[in-house]
């Protein structure tokens, strides 16, 4: 209590007293730039990708008008794939679906990095979401104003207690001056609708200004009748006078998205072998859904057992993810004096959600068994049915007969509703407020930041399990919350956590010279979390499960992680630059699975990490060139390279009780093994330019290269918090339990990375490309296995309408094509075994969009 009380004074002093600090958006291209002003270079044009200036570290900026180019209505993670030193991928055109989306930046993993709206938190994104939510829930993608990618590090003010690497910065645009209607309308593809419609107001009553938008998205999975859809609305008012500026925002979010299956890959050891199944590798698993009667009688047998020959590779019945967001912040500005700018954000974050898997009895039968079965807790452990084989008696056991077998396994496909299939969800509660409050102080050469974050998060996710009535299929959709038709047959667990962080800094932007600025400052980041299970597990339900889930807090306080970094001019066109920095990302407190220390498998592993564990931290260092130059008549040229060296101390790796997810044989869950492997390093080089020629073209190129590996070997048989081993084995084969990764790459980050996009306008019309280059990859740990590289291309023709045809400011109509040249092969990686195994998603096939866009 002292201790917290001690905290709670602290934070009172950051965020409440003039003397604490902080411009909350410094990592925006221009520190004096308003979050939400339009970007342009010095001839009047809006640059496909800005190189940021008078920054310490690498950032670049995507304007939200080049956004819409790519794809009207793409979200901002996957408009940035275009971005130096990025790797966004996911299963369909807008980026949108969350389960098999994958981000790497610098060899940092999506969860391993930062991301904030208008300056409030997003959380890790991580899919099975515990403190926050996707960029693209946040805002309407037409309202973005730009998006902020630092590679390297973040801004010591970004609220994120993730970004071990760099950051996402997202801006919503602002009210226009004026009275506006803004419509578009898309239609494409596999049925596909898009509707935008946003109103200005103009600026009334003098100093106000606001907008209210809304948006309805509709389009059918490309390889089975899923539907992608849902409503988006956000409202943006702005008061802005001489003592200051307000601003209120309010998002609204629901939506469902039809999951996508991986395929599980084998591939046997030189010299080993594969059976038949494993060896069963289909391009795509499509769900059978709304087929009822053919996946139960055409695909599955009596006993709700898929067939064995496709042995992880068998087809679900569905699978989605639902989810509502209701997000609203108010923020203001104050302006104390000439040079003093006081700024103090508070803000709400409330989501429902729910991952659903609708699949075969006999694939989820391990953990149904244990619930449903009268009989379970006196049979013998040889007697209980395995996975993919309910009402098969095992050939071990003699305590019962192949009849008896047979009929417990009919009792269970009745008890689950007589249909061979069983709903697994798991069900998503986020209640969050914070506080972000900051001052910016210039005295002189120095500009100095003191700010401070607070966040309290109470979350919880529910693991259930429903029967699919035989005799009503249409209470089984990937459209209905299970919830509200039915009760569960069982809650298999119920996880709440109590999260609470605080980070506070300090920094000072000095212009020591004409042409030298110096930036140094730290940060703290603190966490207080504490993970309870009103519901423990039934035994025998969860693999790898000693006892029941661990519970109790964690707390973890690092209060000095330093920054430094300078820029220095040498012409006025060319800056060098460079900066280190120290960060931390702390435990997630997720209590559904993943890697936190909240789903290993006993409580001495919890406490181990309670008491021993350091979360993983990283050191960034930097250096790099950029030139922005001007030749006249339209002609400019930016570029920027940059080489960075990071120390990645204190990996955690979670290695699964259960492997395989909803692509394989783990649907059931299971705990994870949650251990120290030891170090990474990276070195890498970013290289990026923009060739301008007037109006008429432009040209954007960036080639990336990453070097990431694991520094020692690591035992898979490890408790507590030590794997890291001192040994580097060498090969591909795990000996002894100890896996050989020292000296291997970081597997699902490619070496290779190159992006081009090409735009040439003529008149009313605009034609532009887009080429994106992903070099090979590892699939497992080892490196034992290696993914293909694959070139994607896509390609707008746009035609303006000139302004005296029509009664329109603006109107336009544009054909946007993905995946020209139809490319197949491997997207996103899904990987979780030392040797031989991955999952992966397939590339989705070439799709068309014709958009008619027009402003009144």
């Amino acid at each position: 209590m002292i201790r917290r009380s001690v905290s709670s004074l602290a934070l009172a002093i950051a965020l409440l007293s003039p003397a604490a600090v902080a411009a909350q958006q410094t990592s925006a291209p221009d520190p004096t730039r308003s979050a939400d002003a339009p970007l342009v270079d010095a001839d009047g044009n809006t640059p496909t990708v800005i190189v940021t200036g008078n920054q310490v570290r690498t950032a670049v900026a995507l304007p939200g008008v080049e956004m819409q180019k790519i794809l009207p209505g793409v979200s901002p993670l996957k408009a940035i794939e275009t971005l130096p030193g990025v790797l966004y991928i996911t299963a369909d055109p807008w980026g949108y679906n969350e389960q098999n989306a994958q981000l790497f930046i610098h060899g940092f993993a999506a969860n391993q990095l930062g991301y904030t709206m208008d300056g409030i938190p997003l959380g890790d994104q991580s899919y099975g979401n515990y403190n926050g939510l996707s960029p693209q829930r946040a805002v309407i993608s037409e309202n973005v104003g730009r998006v902020v990618v630092a590679t390297g590090a973040g801004d010591l003010a970004t609220a994120s207690n993730s970004n071990l690497g760099g950051t996402v910065e997202t801006y919503s645009s602002a009210p226009l001056d004026h009275y506006g209607i803004q419509a578009g309308q898309t239609v494409g593809s596999y049925g596909t609708s898009r509707t935008f419609l946003r109103v200005d107001t103009g600026t009334f009553g003098g100093n106000n200004a606001a907008y209210v938008a809304g948006t309805r998205q509709r389009a059918r999975a490309w390889d089975f009748n899923g539907i992608q859809g849902g409503y988006q609305a956000n409202a943006k008012f702005v008061h802005d006078d001489g003592r200051g500026k307000l601003t209120l925002y309010a998002d609204y979010n629901d939506f469902t998205q039809p999951n996508e299956d991986a395929t599980v890959f084998f591939r046997p050891s030189a010299g080993g072998t594969a059976t038949a199944a494993q060896l069963y590798t289909p391009y795509t698993k499509p769900f059978f859904y709304p087929d009822f009667s053919g996946y139960r009688t055409g695909y599955l047998s009596a006993f709700g057992n898929t067939p064995a020959a496709q042995g992880s590779n068998y087809r679900n019945y569905y699978s989605d993810a639902q989810r509502t967001d209701y997000l609203g912040y108010a923020r203001y500005d104050a302006h104390l004096g000439g040079h003093v700018t006081w700024s103090t954000t508070g803000y709400f974050h409330h989501n429902d959600g729910a991952g659903v898997v609708a699949g075969p009895l006999g694939q989820s039968i391990t953990t149904a068994q244990p619930y449903l079965d009268p009989a379970y807790g006196t049979l013998p452990a040889n007697c209980r049915f395995a996975g993919n084989a309910n009402g098969i008696r095992p050939a071990a056991c003699t305590a019962l007969t192949d009849a008896q077998a047979q009929a417990a396994g009919a009792a269970l496909v009745a008890v689950t509703g007589g249909s061979g299939l069983i709903t697994r969800t798991t069900e998503y509660r986020i209640n969050r407020y914070g506080i972000i409050s900051a001052l910016d102080i210039e005295l002189g050469a120095h500009q100095i930041e003191l700010g401070g974050w607070y966040e309290h998060n109470r979350t919880t996710q529910y693991r259930r399990w429903y029967a699919v009535d035989v005799n009503n299929p249409g209470a089984s959709t990937p459209y209905i919350r299970p919830l509200e038709v039915a009760q569960p047959l069982f809650t298999q667990y119920q996880g709440e956590a109590r999260i609470e962080e605080l980070q506070l800094h300090i920094q000072d932007r000095w212009q020591a010279l004409d042409r030298l600025l110096i930036q140094a400052g730290f940060k703290t980041s603190a966490q207080w979390a504490d993970g309870r299970f009103p519901v423990q597990p039934r035994a025998g339900s969860l693999s790898g499960l000693t006892g029941g889930l661990p519970q109790g807090r964690i707390n973890t306080r690092r209060w000095f992680l330093p920054a430094a970094g300078a820029t220095f001019d040498l012409n006025g066109h060319e800056q060098l630059y460079a900066n280190v920095q120290k960060n931390l990302r702390q435990y997630q407190a997720y209590l559904a699975g993943g890697g936190g220390p909240w789903f290993t498998g006993s409580q001495a592993a919890f406490d181990a990490f309670a008491q021993q564990g350091r979360p993983e931290s990283s050191w960034t260092y930097e250096a790099g060139l950029r030139t922005n130059r001007r030749f006249g008549d339209g002609i400019g040229l930016s570029a920027q390279i940059n080489y960075y060296h990071v120390d990645f101390n204190d990996r955690l790796l979670a290695i699964s009780t259960n492997p395989g997810g909803i692509a394989g044989s783990g649907i059931t869950g299971g705990t994870s093994i949650l251990v120290n492997v030891g170090d990474v390093k990276t070195d890498g080089v970013d290289a990026a330019v923009t060739l301008r020629l007037g109006r008429s073209f432009s040209l954007y190129n960036a080639a990336s290269y990453n070097l990431s590996k694991y520094q020692n070997d690591y035992t898979s048989t490890a408790t507590g918090i030590g794997a890291a081993t001192n040994s580097c084995i060498g090969g591909f084969l795990v000996v002894g339990g100890v896996v050989p990764t020292c000296g291997k790459h970081l597997p699902g980050i490619p070496a290779w990375l190159n992006k081009t996009v090409a735009t040439v306008s003529a008149g009313p019309f605009e034609v532009q490309g887009i080429g994106d280059f992903v070099g090979g990859r590892f699939a497992t740990f080892s490196n034992d296995v290696r993914v293909n590289s694959y070139f994607l291309a896509s390609i707008r023709i746009a035609a303006r309408v000139p302004n005296d045809v029509l009664p329109l400011r603006r109107a336009e109509i544009a054909l946007n094509v993905t995946n020209v040249t139809d490319r197949q092969g491997e997207s996103t990686l899904s990987i979780g075994s030392a040797t031989n195994s991955y999952s992966a998603y397939p590339i989705p096939p070439r799709q068309f969009f014709v958009t008619l866009s027009a402003a009144f």
